[in-house]
């Protein structure tokens, strides 16, 4: 009875909602339509690219010397470098500023989704709020473009919400095929429901206990980080990053800045200045007038990265309504598992920190959705990284969690434009609505905007099957070459010809900068010519390697770092500056500190006997003068005895990952500690266990088996 009257409420309210929003839909399609013929228009009507980019030295020189620009952008996240192709599109003399690297902050810390925004919609419906209708339809449209301007860093995904409750699958079904309904034309492929054994067929992972079935609908996933910034430099705008403002905003005529790298100081001069710097929106604007109201309330968000066995290949999961209401996300990036985010309000600071507490969130609600053999490990977390959301709100207002992510654009007395909230998926709107309030406000002569339907760089010549070319031409590894164009697109090439050779049969050319990852020492190389100036900035955008397993991309730094000092002339002190400032990244930022932090001289001891005693006689094997302790020697002497050779650096590090009190030297206890953590999920994949153990096993099959002689027989 109680599921007959919540399918009959659910149908009722459903059928409303779909009169509701399909009339809203019919209206906004209209509209769509009425300014298609502009939209195309305006496409073919885009400026010619530059061939090649100019060097870093000749944008700050232009800074300096181009006198009045139209527009001076500050901010170079997604929107910031949005704005400023918009403006360059529209033939206005452009300059962005950038106190760090492109896409430094909020923008390449996302949950590397192109979405309308599902809750929103929900929200929307159950409020009835036109405005949040509104954000949704815009972002689903501006998903849309993105997957068509940048193919080669987005495509559909399918997203499954699985059912555990038989009442919340009309419920579900209902707000899911809304949100098809209000994509309209624009829907990617439309939703369907799956029984139980298709959804565990599909999602083999999930939970199988009560589970009714699932639901699959389609976003899109993006690599998109640094997507708009070449396209802003190739546009003409003269582009200043590491350039930070010393004196603040002077109104509507420009900044004073100081680049960061050099030292020197100079003005820039501007009609209309825009301020697109996300969290930091309310500092700039208190530049300008100290008196205003605060728009901004941040909210951090923590996303961890687990191994790719944890979710299907081409399979996301949504877990809809979290143990405190929130919305977690668990999908396959870059042939790993991410998982967030959470929501909370935080300081604004450069420098975002994942806490413990925030990864074990997490942790606790993916491990409510996956079956019990599936052991979700706390050593699993590969990295970590927070993100700070610059969501609008009235001051007053203290639950980040209701906060919709509608954008607003601000005209200060002086002039000053401002640009505030929104989400990644709809930065080319943003910038379109900022540039047109520039317009409007400094009597700027442009026409409409021109980015819809304009590719973003490398989407040009991209198809589907260019690894195969690369492979083919360069004699790349597969891998590489799909790496390469899925980054890059039609650029790739530019890529493989400054690939080195590596002397070997196969592949020909593309050394790697860790083995298990794709990356090639080639890309270091062109993320110098595309303004790289810091190891941080390879790690961290030119390459995943810091997002995806910090491990992984710490080992990659030496190498990285004599690469740049190559390019770059650097000295063996900015060498070595360089090295210290992306560890302490690694450390702090991207959640290796949380990591080595499961494994310290104070961890607990909780073995059985049994276990102790087995884990001793392992150590003993080693410690055959019964120190207490193991050095590389005794691990080197071990491996000669089973024919297993293993250079003296991967040795130290091996042991330097246990050591905890970092003595040289791996001792009982040390040991105990690190089994012990590894029993209870806390710590994985530790290189001195897993040789110790192989070792071991190799031991026991080499001694000898005793044979008693009986009856004189041989």
């Amino acid at each position: 009875m109680a599921f007959q009257k919540a399918v009959k409420g659910t149908v009722l309210i459903g059928g409303g909602a779909i009169a509701t929003v399909f009339g809203l839909s019919q209206f906004s399609q209209y509209r769509n339509k009425h300014s298609a013929l502009v939209q195309v228009q305006a496409a073919e009507g885009a400026p010619v690219r530059r061939d090649h980019l100019p060097t870093r030295e000749q944008q700050i020189l232009a800074l300096q010397t181009s006198g009045e620009f139209d527009v001076l952008v500050i901010g170079g996240g997604a929107t910031g470098c949005g704005c400023a192709l918009d403006a360059a599109t529209r033939g206005l003399k452009t300059a962005l500023l950038e106190r760090d690297d492109f896409s430094s902050g909020t923008s390449s810390r996302s949950t590397k989704l192109i979405h309308g925004g599902v809750r929103y919609l929900q929200k929307a419906i159950m409020k009835l709020d036109f405005e949040q209708y509104r954000m949704v339809k815009e972002a689903l449209e501006e998903r849309a473009h993105l997957l068509e301007s940048a193919p080669h860093l987005s495509a559909p995904l399918p997203i499954m919400l699985p059912i555990y409750k038989w009442w919340q699958l009309p419920y579900y079904w209902v707000g899911i095929k809304l949100y098809d309904l209000v994509a309209g034309s624009q829907c990617l492929k439309s939703s369907y429901v799956l029984t139980k054994s298709r959804a565990l067929e599909l999602f083999p992972m999930l939970r199988k206990d009560r589970l009714v079935g699932a639901i699959v609908y389609y976003d899109g996933a993006e690599r998109m980080e640094l997507c708009c910034d070449p396209g802003v430099c190739s546009m003409g705008a003269a582009v200043g990053r590491w350039v930070t403002g010393l004196r603040g905003v002077w109104g509507v005529c420009g900044v004073h800045c100081r680049d960061v790298l050099t030292g020197k100081e100079f003005d820039v001069r501007a009609k209309c200045v825009i301020n697109a710097t996300g969290p930091f929106t309310d500092s700039v604007r208190k530049m300008d007038d100290q008196e205003v109201p605060n728009i901004c309330q941040p909210s951090a968000g923590v996303h961890i990265v687990m191994p790719g066995y944890y979710s299907p290949d081409n399979m996301g999961l949504l877990d809809p309504a979290t143990s405190d209401g929130r919305v977690i996300f668990f999908l396959p990036w870059e042939k790993m598992t991410i998982a967030g985010t959470t929501d909370s309000p935080t300081d604004v600071t450069s420098h975002p920190i994942p806490t413990e507490e925030d990864i074990n969130f997490i942790l606790s609600e993916v491990r409510n959705y996956l079956g019990a053999d599936v052991e979700v490990r706390r050593g699993d977390v590969l990295a970590a990284w927070s993100g700070i959301r610059p969501l609008v709100t009235n001051p007053d207002s203290k639950d980040t969690q209701s906060i919709s992510r509608n954008h607003v654009v601000t005209v200060s007395d002086s002039g000053l434009i401002t640009i505030a909230g929104g989400k990644w998926t709809t930065y080319r709107a943003m910038a379109r609505d900022t540039i047109d309030a520039a317009i409007q406000e400094h009597n700027l002569k442009a026409g409409s905007c021109k980015t819809m339907g304009l590719q973003l760089e490398g989407a040009q010549d991209w198809s589907p099957t260019l690894y195969i070319r690369l492979v083919q031409d360069y004699g790349l590894e597969s891998e590489v070459a799909q790496h390469l164009a899925s980054t890059y697109g039609d650029k790739a090439f530019e890529v493989a010809k400054i690939a080195q050779v590596t002397g070997k049969r196969w592949p020909i050319v593309g050394k790697r900068l860790v083995s298990e990852f794709p990356y090639i020492e080639a890309e270091v190389v062109y993320g110098v010519k595309e303004y790289a100036r810091t190891a941080v900035d390879i790690i961290s955008r030119r390459t995943r390697l810091a997002f995806l397993n910090v491990q992984a991309a710490d080992e990659a730094l030496p190498r990285i770092v004599d690469i740049m000092g190559k390019e770059l002339n650097w000295c063996e002190q900015k060498k070595k500056e360089q090295l210290e400032t992306a560890k302490r990244f690694l450390y702090y930022e991207m959640g290796y500190k949380v990591k080595t932090d499961q494994l310290t001289d104070r961890s607990e001891i909780s073995l059985v006997p049994s276990d102790i005693e087995r884990y001793k006689k392992r150590f003993r094997m080693f410690d055959k003068d019964k120190k207490g302790f193991i050095t590389i020697l005794d691990v080197q002497r071990v491996l000669e005895s089973i024919s297993v050779q293993m250079d003296e650096n991967t040795l130290h590090e091996i042991l330097n990952e246990v050591d905890l009190n970092k003595n040289g030297q791996v001792e009982l206890n040390e040991f105990l500690q690190l089994m012990s953590a590894i029993q209870k999920g806390r710590v994985s994949g530790s290189r001195l266990a897993v040789l110790m153990k192989s070792a071991e096993e190799n031991l026991r099959r080499r001694e000898a088996i005793p044979v008693d002689r009986s009856g004189g027989g041989l």
